[in-house]
């Protein structure tokens, strides 16, 4: 099974787009927020399960804060981040997940790519921004994941 994980599209889809292109379509997609009312655009772009929560700069949106979603055998909170203060830190996210029962925590919020599987008990991921990077080198990113019957998930970001 392969997952798509984008976050912090700030309504410009175009990266999203040429990624559906480049990787294919994915089995699911999971958006992490701040999509700025790009909802129903990226609905259209993919014909598989979409996973969306609110981020900070989506002032309108009726979509969930928090999500848990049961993924290829993998239970998964899914979350902007904003409200957990993760520019500063995972820690409170990683408690909330644990206690959620959730092996996997995804959050956005800092537009930087994250990947922390130093506890056995939970993997912590942000796929980074498509629209506004933050690290270093400033490349789009957002992560693959692949989910197979059986196996530990495997994450590999994509740059643009």
């Amino acid at each position: 099974m392969k997952i798509l994980v984008v976050s912090d599209t700030h309504g410009r889809e175009e990266n999203l787009k040429r990624v559906l292109e480049e990787v294919g379509m994915p089995d699911c997609l999971i958006h992490l927020g701040d999509s700025e009312s790009g909802e129903t655009r990226i609905q259209e772009m993919v014909r598989c399960p979409l996973y969306m929560v609110a981020g900070n700069c989506d002032f309108f949106s009726r979509l969930p804060l928090i999500q848990i979603a049961e993924i290829g055998g993998m239970r998964i909170l899914l979350t902007h981040g904003h409200y957990y203060y993760v520019s500063v830190g995972t820690r409170d996210l990683v408690e909330d997940a644990k206690a959620n029962g959730c092996n996997v925590v995804m959050f956005g919020h800092t537009h930087r790519p994250f990947l922390d599987q130093s506890d056995e008990e939970i993997t912590v991921l942000n796929p980074g921004s498509l629209s506004f990077p933050r690290q270093e080198d400033h490349r789009p990113s957002c992560v693959v994941m692949t989910v197979e019957e059986g196996a530990q998930a495997e994450y590999e970001f994509y740059y643009l």
